[in-house]
């Protein structure tokens, strides 16, 4: 059986304040996510953009916000999606499980270390949890690289 939460972890060659940034600014949080996000982040606030990934635009990116801790702790929940494909596709989200993604920094010698951890999938319904769990394991790791790549060419 699988665990009901992903964790990664990277450490980046940036300070805390620059990763920071490129997590909390729609803008730049777009870039590296491939997301085109209307407005701003703020606790108790709902964001929402369209995918930009190949083959997944059709989809809306929603996320309520949960905690802004200044350089230490950004986190939101957003809807687990069953069909990602465009036949069977609703962006009608009021009845999706939620799960909550964190992202932790912290200073280290050389940089940030940066944990991204999903947790809360047991909601999820069991026929289709494993599935859910797979695909955002593999996306945070897709992620992590992205964000990797951003901060270093956008220092």
């Amino acid at each position: 059986m699988m665990e009901n939460k992903i964790e990664k972890r990277i450490e980046l060659k940036a300070p805390v304040s620059r990763v920071w940034r490129a997590l909390t600014d729609p803008r730049e949080f777009g870039e590296w996510f491939r997301v085109a996000l209307d407005g701003t982040f703020a606790p108790g606030k709902i964001a929402r953009g369209q995918i930009l990934h190949p083959g997944y635009e059709h989809i809306v990116w929603e996320a309520l916000i949960q905690k802004m801790e200044p350089e230490r702790l950004f986190s939101f929940t957003w809807p687990q999606i069953r069909f990602h494909d465009k036949e069977r596709y609703s962006s009608d989200y009021s009845q999706a499980p939620r799960t909550l993604v964190e992202f932790r920094l912290e200073k280290t010698a050389t940089g940030t270390l940066l944990t991204v951890t999903e947790s809360g999938f047991e909601i999820v319904p069991a026929d289709w949890r494993e599935q859910a769990i797979r695909g955002n394991d593999g996306g945070w790791t897709q992620q992590m690289k992205n964000i990797e790549n951003y901060v270093a060419k956008n220092p």
